[in-house]
Order: C-alpha cells, then structure tokens, then sequence
C-alpha cells in the first residue's frame, strides 16, 4: 500500500461523491505504477505503462521523468508525466548561424531558464500531459496537477536543484480555457511552433488519391520527389537489425539534430531499440538504403487513430540528391492511408515543407511560471528575446474541390 493510499483510508469517507479534493501520488519506477493505471491511457499511448518504461531505460541523459496518479479517495481518476530538464549539460542553440546575440542569450538561458520542470512531454508535440477518467472533474484534477508540480519541485529542491521555469504543455484553446482558475492566475500563456496535422481524408485509399488532390504544382513536386528517389530501397526493420545499426541509427540522427536552431535533449544511442522492445509493432522504423549504406531513417508510432512521425535522421548529402526528407513526408503520409489512420502528426519543425505535403498548422498553447516572483512579472519579455523564432509561409496545396 502506497503512502498516498494510506492517507486516503485514514483521511476519506468511503462515500464516492465526496467533495473532498483529490490528491496525488508521484512515482519514481513504472513498477510502482497502480495495476489500473493502463485503463486511463487506453486513449493515449504515450501514457501507457509500455511507453513509460521506454522513458524509464531510455530517457536522455540530462531528462529525469517523474509518473503522477491523480485520486478521487482511493479511486485513480487521473494519470500524469514529468519531466525534469537540465539544459546546462547540453549545447541547446544547435545551428549557431540561426540564432542571433548567442552569446548573451547563452548566459541568460543558462542562468535563469536552464532548469525545467514539464508537466508533458517535451519529447512529443499535442497534449500528452494527461489523461482523466469519464467522470472526473477536470477543475480538481487541475488543481491537484498544480500540487503534484508544487511538490515536484520541493523534492528537486531537497535534492540541490533549484528549478527556474515550470511550464504545463501542449494544449489547444478549448483546452487551456480550463486553466482559468485560480491556481494558474499568475502564469503566462505561451505559443510557439505549432504541430503540423494532416487529416487523412476518407476518399484517400491510396498514396495516387492523395497526389490527385494536389494542385499542379504541388502535383509535380510529387512527382519530381518521388522520381528523385528511385533507387533508394525503403524497408522496414526488424529489433535485430536496429540493434545491429545503432550506431549508424546515431550518427544519422544526430547529424539532424544538430542542424536544428534550438535542443533541449539528445537521444541516447539504444533509444530506438528499446522503444521497438517495449511498443513492439506500435513502434515502426523504416530505414533508407543504396545497397548496403543506410543514408537515412524515419521513425513513427501507432497512436489509436494517429500515427505520429517521430524522430528521423539522414546523410545530408543524399538528402539534397534524393531529396529524402520529402519522400520521407510522402511515405509517412502513404503508410497513413494504407493502414486506415485517420491522421497523421507531423509535430512542430520544417513547418513549411510539411505544409506543402498538405499540413496544417495546429496552435499549440502552455503555461509557464518562474520560481522568481521578480522574474514571472517579466516572464514575456525574457521568453520573446530567449525563443528561437521561425518565420515561415503556409502553403495551400489541394484544390479548392478538395
């Protein structure tokens, strides 16, 4: 029996329309998880107990993840996921041409920013924060979400470290109008990239349906893409043979990374192996090949009706040849109609590129506050200078009858 478990026999009636506000219980293992934890990620894999254990063996190296279970007495009526970042053991401006006053930036972050507790996941784009029984009240399970960081940080700060920002990610509007409440009065609001979704439409039975649709233009970008490619064999891998390349696997994804404006992790080299051993087929990575040289890689994940594209990598030199992030896109999309999904997740970089395969851009909002009272009261004119800005053109790639 948990700590919070006794708490609750001790404290609570056994009437189950108590008003009682729920409590919390924060868990360090997934083996210490309630048994029922999985039926309220039934809906969600990235809060399911399986994936958890991928961020428990293979989490990067400067994240530390925290579990959540939100109660109603002595009923789970809600599960959560933190993440604790330390951004000073990484290089976070990747593509230092991108960035301007790195070196004042560097020192500011680094001194006021580098410490970060998230309530989500940071890993993903969407709202992967958490999820709630049918009958819980969203206000109490809120209320008892802002404790459980309360206490996040009480216990980091036990153990030496001081957390600087506390930021509760990623929600669409209708969703973060329920954090109007007091508990998050003082926070601010924030936006940044947004995650590109495609919805798959039901005329598409194909990857030709879907071509159909294009504008000509955008109808032979797809063509000269696809023609870009040949020669380029696409398979799927197997645990054994992801095991067996990891180290290509890193260098690949690595080479990606470090092109990216801004980073707050970096993969471990057995990520993608563990993921495949814990997800199983709900994991898919597809690698790209010319005879036996692996010039590139893509990874997505089975999510209900979703499929989200994950973390990717390729030879840079193939990919301006074989323009391979493009195909990469067209085949994402492609295995999407085949296997009957009724979206699929782009998330939140290369935002023009993926709008002209047909994504849409999805505003995606959190909260945030500082530990510094000071500071929160400035905290949009530090988060303005401090964010990496993309500037960037929507693309309308479908005929208007589409």
């Amino acid at each position: 029996m948990t700590q919070a478990h006794k708490w609750f026999n001790l404290t609570c009636s056994p009437n189950k329309t108590s008003n009682l506000p729920y409590s919390h219980h924060i868990y360090i293992h997934t083996h210490e998880l309630p048994e029922d934890w999985d039926i309220l990620a039934k809906n969600n894999i990235f809060l399911s107990r399986k994936y958890l254990e991928v961020l428990e063996e293979a989490a990067p190296s400067n994240m530390k993840c925290h579990f959540i279970g939100i109660f109603d007495e002595t009923e789970l009526v809600g599960i959560a996921i933190s993440q604790y970042l330390d951004l000073n053991n990484i290089d976070c401006y990747g593509n230092k041409r991108q960035v301007n006053n790195i070196s004042l930036k560097n020192f500011l972050f680094r001194k006021f920013a580098s410490r970060i507790l998230v309530i989500g996941n940071n890993m993903l784009s969407g709202q992967h924060a958490f999820e709630m029984s049918e009958t819980a009240s969203q206000s109490k399970l809120l209320v008892a979400l802002n404790h459980a960081a309360i206490e996040l940080k009480s216990m980091f700060k036990k153990k030496g470290t001081d957390i600087h920002l506390t930021i509760f990610k990623d929600f669409i509007a209708t969703e973060i109008e329920n954090f109007s409440m007091e508990a998050y009065a003082a926070d601010l609001k924030f936006s940044v990239q947004p995650n590109m979704v495609l919805e798959i439409r039901k005329e598409w039975k194909s990857e030709l349906d879907y071509a159909s649709a294009f504008t000509k233009k955008y109808r032979a970008q797809h063509k000269r893409g696809r023609s870009k490619c040949i020669g380029v064999e696409k398979r799927e891998m197997t645990l054994e043979e992801i095991i067996s390349r990891e180290k290509d696997l890193e260098e690949l994804y690595l080479h990606v990374a470090g092109n990216a404006p801004f980073n707050t992790f970096y993969l471990p080299r057995h990520h993608f192996s563990t993921f495949k051993k814990k997800l199983s087929s709900n994991f898919l990575l597809f690698g790209y090949f010319i005879g036996e040289e692996m010039i590139g890689f893509k990874t997505m994940i089975n999510n209900g009706d979703a499929l989200d594209s994950y973390f990717l990598g390729y030879d840079d030199s193939m990919q301006k040849e074989k323009m391979l992030y493009l195909n990469m896109l067209y085949d994402m999309t492609g295995h999407a109609i085949q296997q009957g999904f009724c979206k699929m997740i782009f998330g939140r970089t290369a935002l023009e590129i993926k709008s002209s395969i047909g994504a849409k851009p999805e505003k995606m909002i959190g909260i945030m506050r500082h530990s510094n009272k000071s500071i929160n009261r400035f905290l949009p004119f530090f988060f303005n200078y401090l964010e990496p800005k993309t500037v960037w053109q929507e693309r309308s790639p479908f005929r208007a009858s589409w």
